[in-house]
């Protein structure tokens, strides 16, 4: 606004001006900003240019006045608006409400001075407010100037002190280089040290992956026994229905040369009875070999749908007769009970039977132990169950595998999943057969954990995720 008739200073000049001087003192703009300064300084004249001009005409004091509005706002747009005067737009928001009010007042005053009378406590008032809140930014912003110069002060220090320091430097030359001859010798010895212990690593991952192909080879083994004890039933069937068709065949000869038809027709249905179930038991024996191979050959990595049943059902038969084979004294009873409800479940077939196979195993030897321990009266027990786990508890698939031999001890019960850790005699077992089924199942995105009682037998119990869609297949 206009200063009143007894006033003759435009205090939004001033105000102009003012805020002019200090962008070109706070930011340096002589130095930093040259260009800027050029133009700062330009809009400085002009506004002396325009206070002078309302002290000498009078009458241009209307003119001055929407002219100094004018000049204000576009100072206070370009603080705001250019990034190199950010630390100046506290300023803007000290003085955009006096701007505001006066501006609104004068510009009512000029449309409708009736309106204008009628709101003149108003306007009075809110420009009493926006003073205060200006003197209030003014004090603020002053004081955040003093402590902004207490910060350069401290920083001059920092530098000079700074400074000092530098002198020492020369001083400590000499003590780091001797420190670094030292260093040079220590790095070279550690270096030499990490040589050797690089050297004993490799041998020991070379040991390691022969321990672990050593327990691949074992579980070969088991199933080798197994199969061979497995195959021979349909071979035998092969052989003896073979014989038999054979027979048959001699007797259709001769009832065809005496011309009994009837009766040459009824061998002819025995012997195609006989070829079908050498068809079968043929194709019994071939899907064991092909279970051993799949079994020996690496893993695909691959998953695919498996009955988890019958997987679970035939690798309990393999590692039984496998040990029979070994051991004509071996025996055990062998339970099964299989929830019939499952579908098939997504798993690498070759890596989940070396699990079954290698749980099965460990509790067929630790029944085995038992009883040579007790003697008569104990029955030797492995039972291999799986149960559907209801969606109410995350869904999947439950396979446990439970004997009822001495158990594992409570001191050693932390420790069975680490790898080469083994509570068999010492030649017996190298100690991961647990530790890579705990990976396997880990890969499947499931969890192998143990329930155990001493003295009462271990309870092992395999938990895999249920089959979803976006599974390889």
């Amino acid at each position: 606004m206009l200063s009143s008739k007894k006033i003759t200073m435009n205090i939004f000049l001033i105000i102009s001006f003012s805020i002019l001087v200090h962008l070109r003192k706070s930011l340096n703009t002589s130095v930093t900003l040259p260009d800027w300064d050029r133009k700062l300084l330009a809009v400085m004249f002009i506004c002396i240019g325009l206070q002078v001009t309302e002290f000498s005409y009078n009458e241009t004091r209307l003119f001055t006045k929407w002219l100094a509005y004018i000049i204000l706002l576009a100072i206070l747009v370009t603080i705001y608006t250019k990034e190199i005067f950010h630390s100046a737009r506290s300023a803007v928001f000290a003085v955009f409400p006096l701007i505001l009010v006066s501006f609104l007042g004068d510009f009512l005053k000029l449309i409708n001075k009736p309106i204008y009378d009628e709101w003149d406590n108003a306007f009075k008032a809110a420009k009493a407010f926006a003073v205060i809140w200006l003197v209030t930014m003014l004090f603020i912003m002053k004081r955040q100037t003093k402590a902004l110069e207490k910060e350069k002060i401290k920083r001059l220090e920092e530098e000079r002190q700074n400074k000092i320091n530098l002198g020492l430097k020369s001083e400590l030359e000499v003590q780091v280089a001797e420190r670094t001859q030292e260093l040079t010798n220590q790095k070279q010895e550690l270096t030499r040290q990490k040589f050797e212990l690089e050297h004993a690593l490799n041998e020991l991952k070379a040991t390691q992956t022969q321990l672990i192909q050593s327990e691949k080879l074992a579980s070969l083994g088991e199933l080798t026994a197994g199969i061979a004890h497995e195959i021979q039933n349909p071979l035998n069937f092969v052989n003896n229905f073979s014989e038999v068709s054979t027979e048959l065949l001699d007797e259709m000869k001769a009832e065809l040369a005496n011309n009994n038809i009837a009766d040459a027709i009824a061998i002819a249905e025995d012997v195609k009875m006989n070829l079908a179930k050498i068809l079968h038991h043929g194709k019994r024996a071939d899907g064991i070999v092909k279970g051993m191979l799949q079994h020996s050959r690496s893993s695909s990595s691959v998953k695919e749908p498996i009955d988890i049943n019958a997987l679970a059902d035939e690798y309990l038969r393999l590692a039984y007769h496998g040990l029979r084979a070994k051991d004509k004294s071996f025996n055990a009873t062998m339970v099964t009970k299989f929830d019939e409800r499952i579908v098939n479940i997504n798993i690498i077939p070759q890596d989940m039977g070396r699990v079954l196979l290698n749980l099965i195993t460990n509790a067929f030897y630790a029944v085995t132990e038992k009883k040579k321990a007790v003697g008569a009266g104990y029955e030797p027990t492995v039972t291999v169950s799986t149960a559907v786990i209801p969606l109410s508890f995350g869904g999947g698939v439950r396979i446990i595998v439970k004997d009822n031999g001495d158990g594992i001890p409570q001191k050693v019960l932390a420790k069975i999943f680490q790898p080469f850790f083994t509570t068999k005699p010492t030649g017996q077992g190298t100690g991961l057969g647990l530790s890579l089924s705990y990976d396997i199942v880990k890969a499947h995105n499931g969890e192998l954990k143990v329930i155990n009682k001493e003295g009462e037998g271990a309870e092992f119990v395999i938990v895999l995720p249920a089959l979803t869609r976006n599974e390889n297949i």
